[in-house]
C-alpha cells in the first residue's frame, strides 16, 4: 500500500497559515504597524489605497534590518522575539510567532526596504508568492519601509471574498486606531487615496483620544487610577448620560496589546449599574498593566483574545476602579439621609415673620339645601338642583349647542389603513372618544369593542412611511436653521457620513463639511427637532458604523428605520388628546398599520363579546 501522508512545500503552508493570520487587508496592517512598534520606532507612517486591497505601506523610523535579517524575515517561524518556550510566558513585544511577514508574503507582492543606523546602504527585496524575485542595495533613511500590493493575488477565491473599499477601509481605520490608542507616545500619519486622515503628533492619552475621537470627548472622560500587586489600571471611562446604544469606543489594552474580552466588559458594566439608560452600554479607554508571566496571549493567531492567571480578582479590582472613579468625580449619586434640603427654607423668606395661617368656616353652609336657602344667593340661569349621582352623567351623550355632531370615520378597504379594523367598524373623530392608558397606550372605541394600540409603535410606523415616501420623492419638507449646528466628526465618521449623503439629504438633511473642519447642519426634516439634532446625527453614525456591510436591505430602508426609532414617542410620554387622536389617525393612512417596521405588532381588538363573557364569568 502506497504512503498516503506527505509534508507540504512551504509556499502552500505559507498560504494555509495567511488564511488565520491575514484575514483581510487590515490583518496585514495590524501586523505590519506592531513590527514597526517592535522596532522602536517614534513616527510611523500608513498609506493605503482602496481600503488596503491595491497597496499597504509602512514607514517606520525604527531601527531596521541587516541584509541577512531583511532576507530571513520571510521565512516561517523566523523571529528575533523568543529564543526559546519559557519565553512565551514574558513577552512584551507585539509579534513573536515569526509567521506574519511569512504568510503575507505568500499572498501577496512584497516589497522591503531597510537600513540600519550603522549601514551606509538599505536592502531591498522583492518577493510575490513567497518566491524571492530581486534583493539589491539602494539609498534609504533608517529605518524600514514595507510596501504589500495586491493582496491575495494569487488565492482569486480569497480576494472575491474581500468586501467593497469603503468596507475594509473602515476595518483598516479600526485597527490603525487601536495601535494608536495603544501608544500615544509615538507620532502616527495616516494616508488613503492620496488623502491624509490621520496626523497624530506624539502626546499623551487625553489629546490622542481628542485627536482621534473629535474634541467633544474631552469633556465627557472621568480618568481612571488604581494600582494593586495583581495589576495597574488607568485611562478614562465616558460618562454615562453620554452612552451610546452601540458598541463604539470601548477599548481595552493590556500591557500595550489591544484585547477583547467579555470578562472585562461585564465587569465595567457591572461599576455602571444604575446609572446608564435601558439598552445603553458606556465607552471606556482602559489599560491595564499585569506582569507578563501572568498572561497568556499566544491561545488566538490574532492575539486578541488572552487568558488571564487570576481573572476573577481582575474583575473585582477593575469594577471597584471604575466604580470609585464615578464616585469621586461625582458620577454617582450620593445619598445624604441626614439632610433633607426641601425642608431648608427658601432665602427670601429668612427673615420674614411666622404668619398663622387663618380658617373661614361658614356654619349656616348645608350642602342639601336648596340655592335660596343658602345665604339668600341668587340661583345662576339654567341652573337646577343635582338628583344624585346620575346628574354627573346627564348630556353626556348629547351635543352641545353651536358645536357639529360627532362624526364617525368610516375605513375603505384598500392599500390604506393596512386591515387595522374588521368589516363594518367605525373610530369616533372626537378627543373624548381617546384616552392614554399607562402613558404606553393609546385607547380607542370601535364598533366591535376597543382598539389598544402601542402608541411608539404606531409613531415609529407613521414617520417610518413618511421619511420612505420623502425619499422617494426627492422632495421633503426642509426647515432651513438660522444659526448652523456645528458637529465635529473623526475621520471615521467623516467618511461613512459621505456614504450616507444621498439618503440624509433625501429626508431632508442639508448640510456642509468642509475638508478636514467640522460638519455644519444647516437645515433639518421637518420631523426633527432642532434641539434634538445633535444627537440624532450622531447616533444615527454610531448605529451605522456598528452594522456597516451588512446586506438584506436598502441603504434609505435601513436610514429610515434608524431615523423613526431614534424620533418616534417613547413609553412614558404624556400625550395630549388631540395628539393621540391625531396619532390614531395617521396610523389609520399608513399602508401597514399591522407591524411595526420592526416586526412587532401595533395594536391589538378587544371585542364587546370577550368582555361579556368575562364579566359573566366572574360575576
Amino acid at each position: 500500500m502506497p504512503n498516503r501522508i506527505h509534508v507540504l512545500p512551504d509556499h502552500v503552508a505559507n498560504q494555509i497559515a495567511a488564511g488565520e493570520v491575514v484575514q483581510r487587508p487590515a490583518s496585514a496592517v495590524k501586523e505590519l504597524l506592531e513590527n514597526a512598534i517592535d522596532a522602536g520606532s517614534t513616527q510611523i507612517e500608513l498609506i493605503i489605497k482602496d481600503g488596503g486591497k491595491t497597496l499597504i505601506q509602512v514607514v517606520d523610523n525604527g531601527s531596521g534590518m541587516s541584509g541577512e535579517d531583511a532576507l530571513l524575515c520571510f521565512r516561517r517561524h523566523a523571529t528575533s522575539k523568543i529564543s526559546g518556550a519559557e519565553d512565551l510566558f514574558r513577552i512584551r513585544t507585539k509579534g513573536f510567532r515569526g509567521e506574519a511577514l511569512a504568510s503575507i508574503a505568500a499572498i501577496a507582492q512584497v516589497e522591503l526596504t531597510t537600513r540600519t543606523a550603522d549601514a551606509r546602504l538599505a536592502t531591498r527585496i522583492r518577493i510575490a508568492g513567497d518566491q524571492v524575485q530581486a534583493r539589491e542595495e539602494a539609498v534609504a533613511p533608517e529605518g524600514t519601509s514595507l510596501s504589500v500590493k495586491n493582496l491575495f493575488f494569487n488565492i482569486p477565491a480569497r480576494r472575491n471574498f474581500l468586501k467593497s473599499a469603503k468596507v475594509e477601509f473602515r476595518h483598516v481605520l479600526e485597527e490603525f486606531q487601536r495601535v494608536a490608542l495603544a501608544h500615544p507616545g509615538v507620532g502616527f500619519r495616516m494616508i488613503h487615496n492620496e488623502s491624509e486622515v490621520h496626523h497624530l503628533p506624539a502626546s499623551k492619552l487625553r489629546q490622542r483620544i481628542d485627536y482621534l475621537f473629535g474634541n467633544r470627548m474631552h469633556d465627557r472622560l472621568v480618568p481612571i487610577t488604581e494600582e494593586t500587586q495583581l495589576a495597574a489600571i488607568g485611562g478614562f471611562v465616558v460618562k454615562p448620560e453620554f452612552a451610546k446604544k452601540s458598541r463604539g469606543e470601548q477599548y481595552f489594552f493590556v500591557n500595550d496589546r489591544f484585547i477583547k474580552s467579555p470578562y472585562l466588559h461585564h465587569a465595567v458594566m457591572a461599576a455602571f449599574e444604575g446609572l446608564l439608560k435601558p439598552d445603553t452600554v458606556p465607552g471606556y479607554f482602559l489599560y491595564l498593566d499585569v506582569p507578563p508571566e501572568s498572561l497568556d496571549v499566544n491561545i488566538h493567531p490574532t492575539k486578541t483574545e488572552v487568558k488571564f492567571e487570576d481573572e476573577q480578582s481582575l474583575y473585582a479590582i477593575l469594577r471597584s476602579a471604575v466604580k470609585h472613579s464615578l464616585g469621586q468625580f461625582s458620577i454617582r449619586p450620593v445619598l445624604d439621609f441626614e439632610r433633607d434640603q426641601n425642608l431648608d427654607t427658601p432665602y427670601a423668606f429668612r427673615e420674614r415673620e411666622v404668619v398663622v395661617p387663618e380658617v373661614s368656616v361658614d356654619r349656616n353652609f348645608n350642602p342639601f339645601s336648596e340655592p335660596q336657602a343658602r345665604g339668600g344667593v341668587a340661583p345662576r340661569r339654567n341652573a337646577r338642583p343635582a338628583a344624585g349621582w346620575e346628574a354627573l352623567y346627564e348630556g353626556l351623550g348629547e351635543t352641545p349647542a353651536g358645536e357639529p355632531a360627532q362624526e364617525s370615520l368610516e375605513i375603505e378597504s384598500g392599500a390604506r389603513g393596512g386591515g387595522l379594523l374588521e368589516e363594518g367598524d367605525t373610530l369616533h373623530q372626537d378627543v373624548r372618544g381617546v384616552f392614554q392608558l399607562d402613558r404606553r397606550y393609546i385607547v380607542t372605541r370601535i364598533k366591535s369593542g376597543l382598539l389598544l394600540i402601542d402608541q411608539q409603535r404606531a409613531h415609529q410606523r407613521v414617520l417610518y412611511e413618511q421619511l420612505l415616501e420623502n425619499i422617494t420623492r426627492q422632495d421633503p419638507v426642509v426647515q432651513t436653521l438660522i444659526f448652523p449646528l456645528v458637529i465635529s466628526l473623526n475621520p471615521a465618521e467623516r467618511h461613512l457620513l459621505e456614504d450616507l449623503t444621498d439618503a440624509l439629504e433625501g429626508m431632508g438633511f442639508r448640510f456642509r463639511l468642509a475638508e478636514n473642519g467640522p460638519l455644519e447642519i444647516i437645515g433639518l426634516p421637518a420631523l426633527v427637532p432642532e434641539a434634538e439634532a445633535p444627537a440624532l446625527v450622531d447616533g444615527l453614525l454610531a448605529g451605522w458604523q456598528q452594522h456597516a456591510g451588512e446586506e438584506g436591505f436598502s441603504q434609505s430602508d435601513r436610514m429610515a428605520k434608524a431615523l423613526c426609532k431614534r424620533l418616534a414617542v417613547k413609553p412614558g410620554t404624556a400625550l395630549e388628546p388631540s395628539a393621540q387622536l391625531a396619532l390614531v389617525n395617521d396610523l389609520f393612512g399608513c399602508r401597514d398599520a399591522r407591524m411595526s417596521p420592526f416586526q412587532k405588532p401595533i395594536h391589538m381588538t378587544l371585542p364587546l363579546e370577550e368582555l361579556d363573557q368575562k364579566l359573566n364569568t366572574h360575576g
